[in-house]
């Protein structure tokens, strides 16, 4: 039981305040649309439960991704976050298809909606709660790429560097993002409906929302099936050559793969060293390189291999290297 704690004290913690704060608003975007019949509200009702749900799964699938290698899995479960929320995207793209299909009944067949207070004051408390989780995920973002910054500055640092983030948080960042969006979109249209006289206009919000859940869909699911096959990584490759070649030891690389596993990352590499070094001199040099790439954030698994220089220069950089 012990150990079941502490894995899941590792999940995702942006994940788990999300799918907590989004069940929250669910329900009472739920309540508000039983006694309004809004269809503007049952979008973002159901954008609020599939986030709630999806983010559960991503908190799971996060934290079971950190049990250690085993007989059975010697490579351990860093991809098993990737598995997951595959399987994700399919309950918000399901989401999303009902809330389209409601929206497209709505347009092509309009009804007055009551409770316009109702309505507003849920949506802009929801909207509120939405940003709250989504700045928290921003945090998270910066966090986990090794920035600093504060108040305002986070939100800038965290669009800079979304695409080096996990993928349990970048799933967050966006699904929280559209449903920050959606709530305004909401809004709008009920206002239009309302003092317009255009009820078509809380359908056309409906579509709008289903719309930008799918392309959530479409993002997460290819960014997460590159992560399932194992997809290398041209910048931190690069990085770590640059590294490699401060070791005036090392004559050449021959090869180099940086494998995202999950979160984390897996580095495999073979370097050419001069005949003339000593066993202990190499083991030196390999614990030194091995020392150093660890301490990059994310790493968590080094493999060096040696090898003669054979004169004959194989790594220049990722644009032209010899995939040989």
């Amino acid at each position: 039981m012990r150990n079941k704690e502490s894995i899941f004290k590792k999940g995702n913690r942006a994940a788990l305040l999300a799918s907590i704060v989004n069940t929250i608003i669910a329900i009472i975007k739920g309540v508000a649309y039983f006694f309004t019949g809004n269809v503007a509200m049952f979008a973002e009702m159901m954008h609020s439960f599939g986030d709630a749900a999806n983010q559960l799964f991503v908190f799971i699938g996060s934290a079971l991704s950190k049990k250690l290698p085993t007989n059975r899995f010697p490579d351990g479960f860093g991809r098993l976050v990737n598995l997951v929320l595959l399987g994700a995207v399919i309950i918000v793209g399901v989401m999303s298809y009902e809330t389209i299909k409601e929206g497209i009944m709505h347009i092509l067949h309009p009804t007055e909606s009551t409770g316009l207070l109702i309505n507003i004051s849920v949506l802009g408390v929801g909207f509120l709660l939405e940003v709250y989780v989504l700045y928290k995920a921003m945090k998270e973002i910066v966090h986990e790429t090794g920035g600093q910054a504060n108040g305002l500055a986070v939100i800038a640092m965290s669009f800079k560097n979304f695409k080096a983030s996990k993928p349990a948080t970048k799933l967050v960042f966006m699904e929280d993002m559209v449903a920050t969006l959606g709530g305004i979109i909401a809004i709008i249209g009920i206002l239009i409906s309302y003092f317009a006289g255009w009820h078509a206009a809380e359908g056309v919000a409906s579509v709008i929302i289903g719309i930008m859940m799918f392309y959530v869909v479409g993002n997460v699911f290819m960014d997460n099936a590159k992560g399932a096959l194992g997809e290398a990584d041209d910048e931190l490759e690069d990085k770590i050559a640059e590294y490699i070649f401060t070791n005036s030891e090392i004559r050449d690389i021959k090869t180099l793969f940086a494998i995202k596993e999950g979160e984390n990352y897996h580095i495999e590499m073979k370097l050419e060293i001069d005949a003339s070094l000593t066993v202990a001199q190499a083991i030196a040099i390999k614990e030194r390189i091995e020392g150093k790439i660890s301490e990059i954030n994310g790493i968590t698994d080094v493999i060096i291999e040696f090898l003669v220089d054979d004169g004959v220069r194989t790594w220049f950089n990722h644009a032209h290297k010899d995939v040989n």
